[in-house]
């Protein structure tokens, strides 16, 4: 393992990732369920990810960019309708709220939480840069350990934020945000395919 590797990872991931969809995603869950499963979730999802980047790292600067643009606006679209159906139901008290959590196993949780990052993931800018970089320094333990890292102080802060977050918020704002956010996500994709397409 190079630890100068590690380091240039975890530099580049962190800034991408602070800003982005997944760290959104992160506080909504967090405000639904309890910060370990949702970490230990989301923590998994990142770790599977990154491998997944690390191991396409050379084959993805094959894909035309059109193709990863357009796949990436479809995927944000989708998150956007999900969290803004989120926050419809959502809109129930705090009392209905707090037995959901209640009922929730820790088990299930953390496989929701698994389940809507790794989906979200996909095409991710954190994703794409993790697989550059596995490309550009052929050191793959190396930089997954730096992705990896980044993207787990990400999650750990997201995950107790979100819940400090739910206690002064409500969650159906939170969702509403969440999905206006994944629609920015969405249109600067869809112009990104655009932009390929027409150059």
């Amino acid at each position: 393992m190079v630890i100068s590797v590690v380091l240039a990872a975890f530099v580049l991931i962190l800034p991408v990732e602070l800003p982005d969809k997944t760290l959104f995603a992160t506080l909504v869950l967090a405000t639904r369920f309890p910060a370990l499963p949702v970490f230990l979730g989301v923590g998994l999802a990142f770790g599977l990810q990154v491998v997944i980047a690390v191991t396409a790292g050379s084959l993805l600067s094959l894909l035309p960019g059109a193709l990863v643009s357009a796949v990436v606006a479809v995927l944000f679209l989708v998150g956007a309708v999900l969290l803004w159906r989120e926050a419809r139901k959502g809109a129930e008290d705090t009392e209905a709220t707090t037995q959901v959590r209640e009922q929730t196993s820790f088990l299930r949780a953390t496989a929701v939480s698994f389940g809507v990052l790794f989906a979200a993931e996909w095409g991710d800018l954190s994703q794409l840069a993790t697989a550059g970089l596995a490309a550009r320094y052929a050191e793959p333990l190396s930089v997954f350990v730096g992705a990896w890292a980044a993207l787990l102080v990400i999650s750990g802060l997201a995950a107790v934020l979100g819940r400090k977050l739910a206690d002064r918020l409500p969650v159906a704002l939170l969702h509403r945000v969440a999905a206006g956010l994944f629609l920015v996500f969405a249109v600067i994709a869809a112009a990104g395919t655009i932009r390929a397409l027409t150059s």
